[in-house]
């Protein structure tokens, strides 16, 4: 899913993901819940009006962003009170008003209201933690319209404490969420620390109802956990990283801004059918982004969010025939050979 956080994913419009293929956005409570407010896009016909996407909304319920704000929040039992990152202005939300600020939003599938414990943290935070998760989550269910179209998803928190996962996963499945997501990491933990928990975690959850990886991540990073059975991902690296001059292709990164690509007159990627990839050249992409022409962010944009379509769909197309395994060993393969071709491109532009 593209991050729309603020009802739009940076550089691109409804119509540009449409002709790559998404399916599905993201888009934040949080910053909605600021600006414009939620009943402002309630009053103009929910979020899918509003923004012009035809097409499926997933919401976050907003607990990461008030995570990431640590130095302007406060936690209790009943909710977070925080200061806006735009005014300073105070707000509290709890289980019941993220839910509140969700149905007016109007979006597809919604999320229970987490505590994300940091990396590192102590037992007893974590266990706090999934505590307080869970008696969130049972208020979110509790406060859910029953005849409400939105898929409602729990989310597993418990940090990298394989028993704390196990607890906060037992709770959540006795509550019969419509969805599972496994929070709390891509924080700072390792790569082998987050997919022993992503595995451990991923067992105990329902078999027959979607598991969603929130925040993660590059195309090895999906790969791996696609392996241990997730579903559905989320993360700015697309966009972000596009907007930094690095495109994602079929034989690697391309980072545009290589003295090396200063004359080259040959696509992104040679294996890609999008916009990008079938008009410009790299030296053109190249002058963009040296120039800081606003085209750059959009054709960059573009071009990893087909990327990353097009690696979900290959995924799925190799486990219906029951080939994941040799598409992973093929990319890793081609992946090792990128990272040496990149060092020695480093050393050329030096």
């Amino acid at each position: 899913m593209p991050v729309g956080t603020q009802g739009s994913v940076k550089a691109l419009s409804p119509k540009d993901m449409e002709e790559v293929g998404v399916k599905i956005i993201l888009a934040n409570t949080y910053h909605l819940y600021l600006r414009p407010g939620h009943r402002i896009v309630e009053k103009l016909g929910g979020l899918h009006s509003f923004m012009g996407w035809k097409g499926p909304i997933l919401t976050d319920s907003g607990g990461f962003q008030v995570y990431s704000l640590s130095k302007l929040r406060s936690i209790s039992q009943e909710g977070v009170t925080f200061q806006s990152h735009i005014d300073g202005s105070t707000h509290f939300l709890g289980p019941k008003e993220v839910m509140e600020v969700q149905k007016a939003l109007g979006a597809d599938i919604i999320m229970t209201f987490d505590e994300c414990a940091p990396y590192p943290a102590t037992r007893d935070y974590v266990l706090n933690s999934v505590k307080l998760t869970s008696a969130w989550a049972r208020k979110c269910l509790e406060s859910k319209d029953q005849d409400s179209r939105q898929a409602l998803f729990g989310i597993v928190q418990g940090g990298t404490y394989s028993d704390l996962r196990e607890l906060s996963a037992t709770e959540l499945v006795g509550m019969n969420f419509d969805g599972y997501a496994l929070g709390g990491l891509s924080v700072g933990e390792d790569r082998k620390t987050r997919q022993r928990v992503i595995a451990e975690t991923v067992r105990l959850l329902p078999p027959n109802k979607p598991v969603y990886l929130m925040g993660v991540g590059t195309p090895r990073d999906i790969l791996d956990a696609v392996m241990l059975g997730v579903d559905m991902f989320d993360c700015v690296l697309p966009t972000r990283n596009g907007r930094n001059g690095t495109f994602f292709t079929s034989k690697g990164k391309v980072v545009i801004k290589n003295a090396c690509y200063t004359e080259d007159q040959g696509p992104i990627d040679e294996n890609c059918r999008c916009y990008t990839c079938t008009n410009f050249s790299r030296a053109y992409l190249r002058h963009l982004f040296m120039a800081r022409e606003l085209l750059a962010y959009r054709l960059s944009s573009l071009h990893n969010i087909c990327f990353y379509m097009n690696f979900m769909s290959e995924m799925r197309n190799s486990i219906r025939k029951g080939k994941l395994g040799e598409f992973r060993k093929k990319f890793i393969e081609e992946e090792d050979n990128d990272n040496l071709n990149s060092d020695q491109k480093t050393i050329l532009d030096h």
